[in-house]
């Protein structure tokens, strides 16, 4: 398999891989386990990859994926910050727009926990 199940049916994984990635793009930076993180910044790379195109069709791509969230004291919202601000700051980029940083073992269950962040300007 080209994707790791996470102990969710199909339907609960795509929510929460639209979630993840939506928060992703409001906040920059996400803490979440390593596995979801592995998953997500692949989703994220290709829906950063599609904004840089910046043509209705790429954003009508991303709209179908990304969740219509805005921040409360900001004016928009995660589709439109990917597409004027994110797609901006990437263009010269040609890849690699995330990082992941370990944090060590969550209390309770021990799951390994990292910090998915978008690298700044390059």
């Amino acid at each position: 398999m080209a994707y790791q199940k996470l102990g969710r049916d199909s339907s609960a994984r795509k929510a929460l891989f639209r979630d993840l990635v939506t928060d992703l793009f409001l906040y920059e930076r996400i803490q979440t386990t390593e596995a979801k993180a592995k998953e997500v910044r692949s989703i994220a790379e290709k829906l950063i990859t599609l904004a840089k195109r910046g043509d209705l069709h790429a954003r009508r791509q991303a709209a179908a994926f990304v969740r219509r969230e805005e921040l409360p004291d900001a004016d928009q919202d995660a589709i439109q910050k990917l597409f004027s601000e994110l797609a901006t700051r990437y263009s010269e980029r040609p890849g690699g727009y995330t990082r992941i940083l370990k944090l060590g073992p969550r209390r309770g269950d021990a799951a390994p926990m990292v910090y998915l962040e978008l690298v700044d300007r390059a």
